[in-house]
């Protein structure tokens, strides 16, 4: 496994990656999948300020992806960025969300542009959360029955680490 900063040549396994998880899972509470339009203005907010985007690359397929993005569109949060790990389906249990994490708060640690790294985690997803807590994330309450997917009400748990 190799961890590189994506390139705009990634972008449509990062989006076959998230769109899995928009139409089988709950990590995103967005209902409908991503197109390519929508999906480079995403990738274009990325790699640009404290905002990095990282891919996990396995032989030649992109097997991941791990990103910092703006917090809130206000410039009082400025120097709070809000993690997203992303495995595709065929590649998870294998450490790369671990070695993602790692990698990307590494990177946040040496950016002093980089304050607080939030996480906002679909209550229930327990490996999401096993895996911020490994890395210190402290939980910072939940917020129920937020989001509504697959006729589900959903609350969210938010997690938050001082780098």
């Amino acid at each position: 496994m190799l961890i590189r900063k994506a390139e705009l040549k990634d972008l449509e396994e990062l989006l076959d990656i998230y769109n899995y998880e928009v139409e089988h899972g709950v990590a995103t509470l967005d209902l409908e999948p991503k197109n390519l339009l929508e999906w480079r203005i995403w990738f274009d907010e990325h790699n640009v300020e404290n905002h990095p985007l990282f891919v996990a690359q396995v032989g030649d397929a992109v097997a991941g992806y791990v990103s910092l993005s703006p917090y809130r569109a206000k410039e009082a949060y400025r120097s709070t960025v809000e993690l997203s790990v992303y495995i595709g389906d065929k590649y998870r249990k294998m450490g790369l969300a671990t070695a993602l994490m790692a990698y990307i708060l590494e990177e946040a640690r040496k950016d002093d542009r980089i304050h607080n790294v939030v996480s906002v985690i679909t209550s229930g997803n327990e490996a999401s959360r096993r895996l911020h807590e490994k890395f210190g994330f402290q939980f910072c309450g939940t917020i129920p029955e937020v989001g509504m997917k697959f006729g589900k009400y959903l609350d969210i748990d938010n997690y938050s680490l001082k780098v």
